[in-house]
């Protein structure tokens, strides 16, 4: 049995055990698709990125959750590369091969990591207000209330997601969502998962503050989700939520509900690109069983 290194890496945060935790492998050229889903359902967080030579770009990169493959995850992609710079990435662009196709990641001097996310794709729903109420646990007049302007849709800068706009921080957080309502919601929609979101933030210097569920993904709620932030500006952008004057880079809060801040700096000019930093709190070796092996991980 092969002997792997593996890293837990804190993503859209610089404080270790904040943010949304990811897991890295950095060199995963000799495993399969059953040993990297193995590996992934033992991390046990939300996703876990597994690294792998290219003939098309600098890296190429498959994404798992506990439970399947993911064509792109945004947090996954930040840990990845924060851990890079660890190991001596210089400064600049580079290009990374997913399931959705190649794209550029840029990394700055201070240690941020900027991904350009896929060309956005958003259209509304025609999903009644009562539904997305009841699989959320909220009250349905404050989504209506949240509405008047900016609708129910789905947008997808790589991963689609039913994005809902909901009154006041207090609706937000007193949300008690059903997973199973939200998983048949979300495949009714074409949705990966649904994203909650309000303007009414905690930090002054924030545009939002969001929740994501995608239970139907492995992830019952994602601490700080960077395909649903970019996502999300790309939907802010289409239906003009400030006045055809969007501000230059969007801060989007997420993960106080379950005691894991972070904070996702998207950017929407043509291109959509989500950045945040990110800290290695685990470095560490993994045994893998033989292919096709139906054995226990050894962490």
């Amino acid at each position: 049995m092969e002997t792997i290194r593996i890293l837990q890496v804190d993503a859209f945060t610089d404080e270790p055990l904040t943010g949304n935790p990811a897991g890295v492998v950095p060199n995963a050229d000799g495993l399969s698709a059953d040993q990297m889903q193995s590996i992934a359902a033992e991390m046990a967080v939300s996703e876990t990125a597994f690294l792998r030579s290219s003939e098309r770009a600098d890296r190429r990169v498959r994404y798992f959750t506990p439970s399947q493959e993911v064509d792109l995850c945004g947090h996954a992609t930040i840990g990845s590369f924060a851990h890079l710079r660890d190991e001596g990435l210089e400064p600049g662009t580079t290009t990374l091969e997913t399931n959705v196709g190649t794209l550029e990641i840029e990394l700055d001097d201070d240690g941020t990591v900027w991904m350009t996310q896929d060309a956005p794709q958003v259209r509304e729903v025609d999903v009644g207000y009562d539904r997305v109420a009841d699989a959320l646990g909220v009250d349905q007049a404050a989504l209506e209330g949240a509405s008047d302007d900016i609708p129910l849709a789905v947008s997808s800068t790589g991963l689609p997601f039913l994005i809902v706009p909901i009154t006041y921080l207090s609706d937000l957080g007193s949300a008690d969502p059903d997973v199973h309502a939200i998983d048949e919601l979300a495949e009714s929609v074409g949705a990966t998962g649904v994203y909650l979101f309000t303007f009414d933030a905690l930090d002054r210097e924030s545009t939002l503050h969001g929740r994501m569920f995608a239970p139907g993904a492995g992830v019952p709620e994602d601490p700080v989700t960077g395909t649903a932030s970019g996502a999300t500006g790309a939907y802010l952008d289409r239906f003009g939520a400030f006045d055809d004057d969007l501000p230059d880079e969007l801060r989007l809060e997420q993960g106080h509900y379950v005691d894991r801040p972070g904070v996702v700096r998207v950017r929407v000019d043509g291109d959509v690109r989500v950045g945040g930093r990110g800290v290695t709190v685990l470095d560490g070796s993994l045994t893998v069983p033989d292919d096709e092996a139906d054995e226990i991980l050894e962490a």
